[in-house]
């Protein structure tokens, strides 16, 4: 018979997401942007680039919930 030992450390996959946001034009975008994922996950790392109008997420929060608060933030994700 086996045991999972009660200390065993699960590593958890992050996943990183990538949407092109074509209406990104300032650094106030950025910070809304910002904001929306972090309210997904306040652990994720998001980097908003206006220059390429992008958004990269890694997180372990599903995708579907990213882009959904980028919408309510104001903004259109296409992925």
């Amino acid at each position: 018979m086996s045991y999972l030992h009660t200390n065993q450390v699960l590593m958890e996959t992050k996943s990183m997401y990538v949407f092109k946001v074509n209406d990104i034009s300032c650094n106030h975008c950025v910070q809304s942007i910002t904001q929306a994922a972090l309210e997904v996950d306040n652990n994720a790392k998001v980097n908003v680039d206006i220059s390429s109008k992008t958004v990269s997420i890694e997180s372990n929060a599903d995708q579907a919930l990213f882009r959904e608060a980028i919408t309510e933030a104001g903004y259109t994700p296409e992925q």
